[in-house]
């Protein structure tokens, strides 16, 4: 679902947030499944013996809900939410149960010079479980355009 701002809708200190979802076991395990085969994404009891003491969702399907979020209206962006690069931490793991909210900020706004119609712009977006602790935080640069 796209959003309606546009490049002149935006300012720096804007903020924008999105969510709950939740995370269950069946979800964590059926994507590390499909991407991310790793015994701690797997299964609870060999999860124990690593580094997370526990099942963990990959950072990559934390990533994959932080971006339904956005684009659910979390980064309400007209034409998109549309990387260009960024930097991606995980402070902490996601686990079963869970439930994730995002909040974006706007910290950035940088016109292209041959392009008046479009500008970069560099956004924190900080992926919250239920007690309020960062799970991740993703600062992107994502292309956005003017009204047409």
């Amino acid at each position: 679902m796209a959003g309606d701002l546009y490049l002149e809708d935006l300012h720096v200190g804007q903020r924008f947030a999105a969510g709950p979802v939740s995370v269950s076991a069946a979800e964590i395990k059926s994507f590390a499944a499909a991407f991310d085969p790793q015994p701690f994404h797997l299964d609870e009891a060999a999860a124990e013996t690593t580094l997370f003491h526990g099942l963990a969702a990959s950072g990559w399907h934390t990533a994959a809900l932080t971006m339904r979020m956005l684009t659910s209206g979390g980064l309400p962006v007209a034409t998109g939410v549309i990387g260009v690069g960024g930097e991606l931490a995980w402070p902490r793991p996601v686990r079963p149960g869970d439930e994730l909210r995002v909040e974006s900020e706007v910290l950035a706004i940088t016109p292209s010079r041959s392009k008046p119609n479009q500008a970069v712009v560099t956004v924190r977006s900080t992926t919250t479980n239920q007690n309020g602790e960062a799970v991740q935080i993703l600062t992107a640069k994502l292309f956005v355009f003017a009204r047409p």
